[in-house]
C-alpha cells in the first residue's frame, strides 16, 4: 500500500492526546467511607468496574477513529500493476485498403472500425492516427470526427513496416502504445519486427465472412485485325460458387457488349479470359461485373486509342534492309532506310523505332543520340555484323545499362546453330500464338556471336544461348540479335517467326496498346506534344484533375504520375483545352485475394477483440486501486460506535 500525501501520516502523534486524557481520568483516590454510606460499598464496587470497561472501550474507539481519519487524509492506494506506462503516447495505426471493405458480422470493416473509434475513444484521449493515406498527429476523437467519417479507401496496399516507421519517426521521451487495426491482408510476420521492443502492441484484427471474390486483373488487345480489335480482359476468382457472373463492356458510358461467364464451367476455375471484338478506333471506356466480393476490383477502366501510323528507320545497306520494307507496309508504318553515310541525324528524334542493320561501325555521335532516343521512348533494334569489333560493340550496348544488364558480346563461333525455343510469355509474343507449340521450321545461323543476358531470351538457340534478346526499360525497349540475319548467314528471313518479331518490336505498347495504368505505381508515361516552356499539360476528368510531374522530351512529354489520382477512373490529357490523348488509371488488384489474410503474424503481440476493450484495458491495468474511501467509511464507523457505547453502555 501507498499514500499519495504520505506527510499526513505525521498526525498519527495525535493519538498520545486520547492516551493522556484517558491516564489522567484513570487516576486513584484515597476514600473514607463513612457509616452511613457504608451499606453502598459493594454497589459502588460494581458500578467503578463497569465506568472502567466503558471508559477502555472508548478510549479503542477514538483511537481507531483517529487513525482511520489520518490514514483517509493521507489517501492509500495500491499502485497498478502498469502504472508506469501511464506517461505513453498512444498511436492508432488504421488500414484503408481495399480488403477492408470486406464485410463482417456489422458491415464493411473500415466503417465499422470508424465507428467504434468514434463511440468508444475517450474524448479526454489525446492520440495520433496514421493510416495507409493519411496521419493526423497528436489530435482527438472530436477534432478528427469528420475526418474519420470522410475517410476513404487508399490506393495504397496496406504495409505495416511503413507505417511503423512513420510512427517511430517521431522522435519522444516517452514509450509507445501502438494500436494497430487491420485485417491482416498481406500481413507478414517481417513486418512486425519494426515494433519497438520497449513500445506495448495492439491488435485488432476483424474478419471477414464473405471471402469469395471476383477481380478483373487486366485488360490487353488479344489480336488486331483489319477493321477489329479483338480484346482479352482477364479475371481471377477466389473462393468456389461463382455463377452467372454479368459482365458488361462500356465506351463512354455506354454500354457496347455484355455476356454472363460461370468460373465452376472452367476447368481451370481461377482464371478466366473473356474475349469482346470492338471497332478499330478510339475506346474510352471500362468493362465491369457485378459479385457479392470486394466493389473496388469490379470495374477495369481502360483506354485505346485511333491507331496511327508508326514510324520506322533502319540504318544499314540498303540491300540488307529490303526484307523490312515488307514488313513496314504503307498502311500501318513510315518507313525508310538510310545508309549510315546518307542518315539524317535530325530525323531520328522522330522516329517510334530503329533498326540498326549490321553496321560494321557505329559512330560516337549515333551512339549518343541513340542513347537520348532510347530514353525517350524509342524502340531500338541491334542486328551485329559479322565484322564487327567486340570491344566496340559491348562499348555501345553499355550505354544502356551495366555490363551485365545490357547484355555483352563474345567471340563469334562459324557453327551452324538451330533457333528452337520461344519464350511465349515475352511481351514480344504474348498476342501472337493461340496455343505453345514446338513443331515449326528451325531457323538456322551460320555465324553466331555469344551473347550474355541477364533478361530472359525471346528466342532461343538448341545449345541454350540467346539468338534474340531485350533489354528493357521504363519507356521503351533494346532488342539485340546474336547473329547477322542476311541471307548469306541465316534464313531467319524465311521463317514465319521474323513478320510478328519485326511487327512487334516495331510497335509502341503506348500508341498501339491498351493504355491503363495502376495507380501508385509510378510508371512513366510518354505522349506526342509540342510543347512551349510556359505550356503544361493538365490531367483532368468530371470528378478530379491535377498535373502530373512532367518533362519535355522536344517532341514529346514525359509525365510521372507519384500517388495521382486519388481514384480510378477515366482522364483525359489536356495542354490548355486541347485534348491531347486519353488514358486511364486503376487500382492494384494486391487487395482482391481476401484468403491472404495472415492472423497469424500478429501472434507475438496482444490481440483483443475491439478498441473499446483496448481503453477499458489500458485504464485498468493503469489506474491505481484508491482505497481512501474505506477508511473515511471506517471512521464513521467507528463515531457512530462511540456514540452508541456513550448511550448504551453504563
Amino acid at each position: 500500500m501507498q499514500f499519495k500525501h504520505p506527510e499526513v501520516l505525521y498526525f498519527l502523534f495525535l493519538l498520545v492526546i486520547p492516551i493522556l486524557v484517558h491516564l489522567f481520568q484513570l487516576r486513584r483516590f484515597k476514600k473514607e467511607y463513612f457509616t452511613n454510606v457504608q451499606f453502598l460499598k459493594e454497589l459502588s464496587v460494581q458500578t467503578r468496574k463497569s465506568s472502567t470497561i466503558k471508559k477502555w472501550l472508548l478510549l479503542l474507539t477514538r483511537l481507531l477513529l483517529l487513525t482511520f481519519l489520518i490514514l483517509a487524509f493521507a489517501q492509500p492506494f495500491f499502485a497498478a500493476k502498469d502504472s508506469k506506462k501511464n506517461t505513453n503516447e498512444m498511436y492508432i495505426i488504421l488500414d484503408n485498403s481495399f480488403s477492408m471493405q470486406a464485410k463482417g458480422k456489422k458491415g464493411e470493416l473500415l466503417k465499422r472500425a470508424v465507428q467504434d473509434l468514434l463511440e468508444h475513444t475517450p474524448e479526454a484521449q489525446n492520440f495520433s492516427l496514421i493510416t495507409n493515406s493519411d496521419n493526423y498527429w497528436n489530435t482527438d476523437i472530436k477534432a478528427i470526427q469528420k475526418d474519420l467519417q470522410d475517410l476513404k479507401y487508399s490506393a495504397s496496399a496496406f504495409r505495416l513496416d511503413n507505417l511503423i516507421a512513420k510512427v517511430n519517426a517521431r522522435k519522444s521521451a516517452f514509450n509507445k502504445d501502438i494500436i494497430v487495426i487491420t485485417d491482416a491482408v498481406g500481413l507478414v510476420t517481417n513486418q512486425t519486427k519494426s515494433f519497438r521492443k520497449e513500445d506495448n502492441i495492439y491488435f485488432i484484427i476483424p474478419e471477414a465472412e464473405q471471402k469469395n471474390n471476383i477481380a478483373i486483373d487486366s485488360v490487353y488487345i488479344q489480336q488486331t485485325l483489319d477493321s477489329f480489335y479483338e480484346i482479352g480482359i482477364k479475371l481471377s476468382a477466389n473462393g468456389e460458387d461463382f455463377k452467372d457472373i454479368p459482365i458488361a463492356l462500356y465506351n463512354k458510358n455506354k454500354m457496347v457488349a455484355k455476356t454472363i461467364i460461370n468460373f465452376n464451367d472452367n476447368g481451370n476455375s481461377n482464371i478466366q479470359t473473356i474475349k469482346f471484338t470492338i471497332p478499330k478506333e478510339d475506346f474510352h471506356g471500362y468493362v465491369s461485373i457485378t459479385d457479392k466480393g470486394l466493389a473496388y476490383d469490379n470495374t477495369y477502366y481502360f483506354s485505346i486509342s485511333k491507331p496511327s501510323k508508326t514510324n520506322v528507320i533502319s540504318i544499314g545497306e540498303t540491300d540488307k534492309s529490303n526484307f523490312l520494307a515488307r514488313i513496314y507496309t504503307n498502311d500501318e508504318f513510315n518507313y525508310n532506310n538510310f545508309p549510315i553515310a546518307n542518315l539524317d541525324y535530325n530525323q531520328l528524334e522522330k522516329q517510334d523505332a530503329i533498326v540498326l542493320n549490321e553496321l560494321s561501325d557505329i559512330p560516337q555521335a549515333l551512339q549518343t543520340t541513340l542513347k537520348s532516343f532510347v530514353t525517350k521512348g524509342g524502340n531500338l533494334v541491334v542486328i551485329p555484323a559479322q565484322e564487327n569489333n567486340i570491344t566496340a560493340l559491348n562499348s555501345f550496348m553499355s550505354n544502356f545499362g551495366s555490363p551485365e544488364a545490357s547484355g555483352q558480346f563474345k567471340t563469334a563461333t562459324q557453327v551452324e546453330k538451330k533457333v528452337t525455343k520461344i519464350n511465349f510469355n515475352h511481351p514480344l509474343f504474348s498476342s501472337v500464338f493461340e496455343k505453345k507449340t514446338d513443331n515449326f521450321q528451325y531457323p538456322t545461323t551460320k555465324k553466331a556471336f555469344g551473347l550474355s543476358s541477364t533478361t530472359p531470351s525471346i528466342l532461343t538457340y538448341d545449345d541454350q544461348s540467346p539468338f534474340l534478346t531485350s533489354l528493357p526499360n521504363d519507356l521503351s525497349s533494346v532488342y539485340v540479335f546474336a547473329a547477322p540475319i542476311n541471307k548469306t548467314n541465316s534464313n531467319f528471313q524465311n521463317s514465319p517467326l521474323i513478320v510478328p518479331t519485326f511487327y512487334n518490336m516495331a510497335q509502341s505498347s503506348q500508341k498501339t496498346g491498351v493504355n491503363a495504368l495502376i495507380i501508385g505505381e509510378d510508371q512513366p508515361f510518354v505522349v506526342d506534344a509540342l510543347l512551349s516552356k510556359d505550356e503544361i499539360l493538365t490531367i483532368k476528368n468530371s470528378s478530379e484533375s491535377f498535373i502530373p510531374v512532367q518533362q519535355l522530351l522536344n517532341t514529346k512529354v514525359k509525365m510521372t504520375f507519384n500517388e495521382s489520382p486519388t481514384e480510378a477512373g477515366n482522364f483525359s490529357i489536356f495542354n490548355g483545352t486541347n485534348l491531347v490523348q486519353n488514358i486511364s488509371f486503376n487500382y492494384n488488384r494486391t487487395e482482391s485475394n481476401l484468403s491472404l489474410a495472415n492472423p497469424d503474424a500478429a501472434n507475438n503481440f496482444k490481440e483483443i477483440d475491439d478498441i473499446e476493450t483496448v481503453f477499458n484495458t489500458i485504464q485498468t491495468d493503469r489506474t491505481d486501486t484508491q482505497i481512501w474511501k474505506w477508511f473515511v467509511i471506517l471512521a464513521l464507523l467507528f463515531l457512530a460506535l462511540e456514540l452508541l457505547i456513550q448511550k448504551f453502555v453504563k
